[in-house]
């Protein structure tokens, strides 16, 4: 089945190269030499023929996992290996291409960001059971932009960091389908360690042995294709800066690099919808749980004034409270309702909620998870899972474990009130791009006043003895 893979891989790739000598316009790069100096790159060049090699092995490696699954997570193993195969052809053209400026880069970069596009659609919308998955894949692929680099004022990182940054978005994702298959499905652990690997050690040792310092263009090759529409005659504005892109590091300091840094901002601004780096937000004294009247211990269904934030929610169907295929409980589309209850469910059986909005939901028994995305407002009581409580795209949800739950993770949400009994100290709570997250747990004295805790959302990271520290920054709440 491996081999098959690899002649499908090769052959797609083949197809790349014909179209890329054919082409007589979208956008393409024009190469000295014709198709057949094209040819004799990719088959002589060390590089090249090193990055045939990474696909072949790590590449074909996640498509044999992903065969035996199937599915969804077939299709977006298939999106990783043409981005992959994408990459491959602008490599073999970078050979033979004079540096292009930024408005010639951004195109030369089309092809490759049109299937990181690809990859994104597949990760928006209602969440299917595969969405861990299409989510790891969809958000290791930003470590492909290291291709970008153009020099260390480009606002980006170095493209050994940029790999090793990119892989970090992704784990977040991928370390969920291992904990959640680690004892049902070995093809999917497989398929989580081989994704891994394709970056870490993979794609970076193969930047750091061909390309630390960014791609090597062609001094003597032929200029790259100009952009299909010619801006209008005139100094152009520059591009606006996106809210959430790959390339939002750069320094707010005035340079003369500023510019260029804000152009490289915007050559990859619609490869990614979800935000690298969100704003940070101060938490005034009104707004602390200590000195609000509305906090009693149990989930509030107030709303809450001071939060300015805009809602996530958006209805896109009918309310919906059903048991689906006898497994899935589904919660949508809800909004005021504060006496929804589910209490026919067994440990089998999972809770997704979505979309809905100032509600309240009690969850009376043993379930298998909990999923609570894309909702504003909302409270949910429950007794116990025997998996993981999850909270994603989400902004002022409040919830309460009355049993136990032994992983509760919070991700991409702002403002998250947890409320931990006794049986629920040790859940072990993750948090990813995720601010105002606040746990309530017992006092030392039974009946007593509940303790707040407030999660780190900063940290601090020193550089020591040949690696980097990373510490939360604690603020004292005073």
């Amino acid at each position: 089945m491996a081999e098959d893979l690899i002649k499908r891989l090769e052959a797609a790739v083949t197809r790349l190269e014909v179209v890329s000598r054919n082409a007589g316009g979208g956008g393409g790069v024009s190469l000295s030499g014709g198709g057949d100096a094209v040819a004799d790159v990719a088959s002589s060049d060390p590089s090249i023929l090193a990055f045939e090699d990474l696909i072949s092995e790590r590449v074909v490696r996640i498509l044999s996992a992903a065969e035996k699954i199937g599915g969804q997570v077939l299709d977006g193993s298939k999106i990783v290996a043409e981005a992959f195969s994408a990459q491959k052809e602008l490599l073999v053209r970078i050979k033979q291409t004079q540096k292009p400026d930024l408005a010639g880069l951004a195109e030369f970069l089309k092809p490759l960001n049109e299937v990181i596009m690809k990859a994104n659609a597949m990760t928006e919308g209602k969440r299917s059971d595969s969405f861990n998955h299409l989510k790891a894949a969809c958000d290791s692929l930003t470590a492909l932009a290291w291709i970008a680099f153009t020099g260390k004022d480009c606002g980006m990182s170095m493209p050994i960091a940029h790999v090793e940054e990119s892989w970090q978005m992704a784990e977040f994702y991928n370390n969920k389908v291992l904990v959640e298959y680690r004892t049902k499905d070995a093809n999917h652990v497989e398929w989580a360690k081989a994704l891994k690997e394709l970056y870490l050690p993979g794609l970076r040792d193969y930047v750091k042995s061909h390309y630390p310092l960014g791609p090597v263009w062609s001094a003597t090759g032929k200029p790259a294709a100009a952009p299909a529409k010619a801006p209008p005659p005139g100094p152009p504005a520059p591009p606006p800066a996106p809210s959430a892109s790959l390339f939002s590091s750069e320094s707010s300091k005035p340079s003369s690099s500023s510019n260029e840094k804000q152009g490289m901002s915007a050559v990859f601004q619609q490869i990614s919808s979800g935000g690298v780096t969100s704003g940070l937000r101060k938490v005034t004294d009104d707004m602390k749980t200590k000195n609000r009247a509305d906090r009693s211990g149990v989930v509030g269904v107030a709303e809450k004034e001071s939060r300015t934030r805009s809602p996530a929610f958006s209805k896109t169907g009918p309310p919906k409270l059903e048991l689906q295929m006898g497994r899935k409980w589904a919660v949508e589309n809800q909004i005021g309702k504060k006496d929804l209850v589910i209490d026919e469910c067994d440990a089998r059986q999972s809770v997704y909620v979505f979309g809905c909005k100032d509600s309240v939901l009690q969850i009376q028994g043993k379930v298998n998870n909990i999923t609570i995305d894309k909702c504003t407002k909302m409270g949910i009581v429950f007794t116990d899972v025997v998996a993981a409580f999850e909270i994603v795209n989400c902004n002022n949800v409040e919830v309460q474990c009355q049993g136990s739950a032994p992983t509760i993770s919070v991700d991409n949400t702002t403002g998250c009130q947890l409320y931990l009994g006794k049986d629920a100290l040790g859940a072990a709570i993750t948090t990813a791009k995720s601010s105002e997250i606040n746990v309530m747990v017992p006092g030392a004295v039974p009946d007593g006043d509940w303790v707040e805790h407030a999660l780190p959302q900063q940290y601090n990271h020193v550089f020591k003895e040949g690696r980097f520290e990373t510490t939360p920054v604690s603020h004292s709440g005073a």
